[in-house]
């Protein structure tokens, strides 16, 4: 009863993680990027098969916002306000600095639509980066009733999305409207907000993490937030080996040593999940 109190005494600090993150360089970049429609000529509303020579113009990103994490400024870019190729090149520049790419669908969706923006540009490929999409977290890890940022922050307590009239607000913004520009980037802005804030609730469920010690010259300790404050939590076993688990006091992530266990000392056994 006295080990289960301590968790539920635990804070999920992201304040710790900021500090280690700062004392290590680490550069992690949460990133929600707006894009506009295909626009195309239809013969009806259901179940139409667009050909090419119907379509009249391709999506094309409209604007991104970006933050670094533990950093108060959220950067803003469109090309609206700075034109398409500047507005590219400031993406292709703040991601080829990244360590770790933070975003909600970013693997299928931002990250794919920002490499199309690069090769058109012609940049090229940006430095490599480890992507931690956390929309594939929340889908591997929970039967939530929905998985949008908006209801997962919702469940969680952060806040909400920025609301706003719905698609008409893209078409505004494509026709110049400054007033639907302002909105538009008032939305984009808090999307990377909220993203930063679910990552720091769903760090101790993600499996496969960057391990945060490396990046702070180190082997041990919790792979996903870098702290050493750890407590044993049985034994892991794998299909012919064992290893120690522990419990991060800080995040709760669960993780085993890197070290086998003697097959004869064994006295807890605990299979590793998927």
């Amino acid at each position: 009863m006295s080990e289960f109190s301590d968790l539920l005494d635990v804070e999920l600090s992201s304040s710790k993680v900021r500090e280690r993150v700062e004392r290590a360089k680490l550069r992690i970049l949460t990133i929600d990027i707006e894009n506009s429609p295909n626009i195309a000529h239809v013969w009806g509303l259901f179940k139409q098969n667009v050909s090419l020579s119907q379509l009249q113009e391709s999506a094309r990103t409209i604007s991104f916002a970006a933050k670094w994490y533990g950093e108060p400024e959220v950067q803003f870019y469109s090309e609206y306000h700075h034109g398409h190729q500047a507005m590219v090149e400031a993406a292709w520049k703040l991601v080829n600095e990244a360590d770790m790419v933070v975003g909600y669908n970013s693997k299928n969706f931002d990250m794919k639509h920002l490499n199309r923006e690069f090769l058109e540009a012609g940049l090229g490929p940006v430095s490599s980066y480890k992507d931690i999409d956390l929309l594939q977290a929340a889908r591997s890890r929970f039967r939530l009733t929905s998985n949008k940022l908006d209801y997962v922050a919702g469940v969680l307590g952060l806040g909400s999305k920025t609301a706003h009239e719905g698609h008409s607000l893209w078409v505004k913004c494509m026709a110049g409207d400054p007033d639907a520009w302002e909105r538009m980037k008032e939305y984009n802005m808090q999307d990377v907000v909220l993203t930063e804030k679910v990552y720091d609730a769903l760090r101790p469920w993600i499996k496969g993490h960057p391990h945060m010690g490396l990046f702070l010259g180190k082997n041990s300790g919790c792979p996903n937030c870098g702290s050493d404050n750890a407590r044993p939590a049985g034994v892991a076993m794998a299909i012919v080996t064992a290893y120690n688990e522990y419990r991060c006091m800080d995040c709760q992530y669960t993780y085993r040593s890197t070290r086998r266990v003697d097959a004869g000392k064994l006295s807890t056994r605990r299979i590793i999940g998927n």
